[in-house]
């Protein structure tokens, strides 16, 4: 019998934005393009199987490297910055901050132009792809300043889901943060979708513009701590946490869930020590909330 390993296939986009040379979008672009080849021939279909240990695959006209080290980080990002690579109008793009890094990470998602906050950044694009998929709700938390103050109905309607040109909204969670002194509104708002410009569309749906708006977080994932134009890797635990969540795992156990084999008895939880009132903190809103 033949001990020899059965071939095991790749999309060829996905095998090119795995190694680095292009983001998935890119790749398929490229390749559409003529300029990948496999095993000498031009492939035009982004969706030709490969087989990376085998197959000899080049890309505009040179061979394809070794895939890089998996690598994870997260971006404070400033307003005023496109998270796209290419651009028109030549505006300053996100990259620029990861050009030290010494390998090519694309962003998870995107953030619209004045919109700050959470921003991951990777070469996993198996797993950058699992995290935006609409199927998985991966959450994303938002500070929100609008025009006055929203009316319990108004609060409700943002909840229950808002009717936009694409669609209805799925629900999401809403809560005041504080008013401001002329009289406008901070709110914490989470939601489960990825649409373009989404929570601008549902505010003004129901009449509070948005003026303005930080992504707290994404996929649990937050920038508590940082300073804008700040980059951070990822923790091991927050790494395991993101392929958690993109496998579907609830919230609450990512990152830490332990499966316990048949037979075996889990640990007692060690009980709780009081702490004395020198040790304990009071909860405190989120900070930079501006007037």
């Amino acid at each position: 019998m033949s001990t020899e390993a059965a071939p095991q296939t790749e999309r060829l986009a996905k095998v090119l934005a795995r190694v680095g040379v292009a983001s998935r979008r890119e790749a398929e672009k490229a390749i559409e393009e003529g300029r990948a080849e496999v095993n000498g021939q031009v492939v035009y279909h982004p969706g030709h199987p490969v087989d990376p240990r085998h197959d000899h695959i080049r890309f505009n006209g040179r061979p394809i490297p070794a895939p890089p080290p998996l690598r994870y980080y997260l971006l404070y990002k400033p307003r005023g910055y496109i998270t796209g690579r290419a651009d028109p109008e030549e505006r300053p793009s996100v990259l620029q901050f990861v050009e030290d890094l010494g390998l090519r990470v694309e962003p998870v998602g995107r953030l619209d132009m004045d919109t700050e906050g959470a921003l991951l950044l990777t070469n996993d694009g198996d797993l950058a792809h699992a995290l935006t998929h609409p199927k998985q709700g991966v959450s994303k938390r938002y500070l929100v300043k609008v025009w006055k103050q929203p009316t319990p109905d108004q609060m409700t309607r943002l909840e229950k889901g808002v009717n936009l040109e694409d669609g209805r909204t799925a629900p999401a969670k809403v809560r005041v943060i504080k008013t401001t002194d002329s009289g406008n509104c901070w709110l914490e708002v989470t939601v489960t979708e990825g649409r373009n410009r989404l929570i601008r569309r549902m505010f003004e749906a129901v009449g509070h513009p948005v003026s303005k708006l930080r992504r707290e977080s994404f996929a649990t994932i937050s920038i508590r701590g940082m300073e804008r134009g700040q980059v951070r890797p990822l923790t091991g635990e927050e790494v395991q946490r993101l392929r958690d969540l993109s496998e579907g795992v609830p919230a609450a156990q990512a990152g830490h869930f332990t499966r316990y084999k048949p037979g075996f008895a889990k640990p007692k939880p060690k009980p709780n020590k009081p702490l004395s009132r020198k040790g304990t903190k009071m909860k405190r809103g989120p900070k930079n909330l501006d007037r």
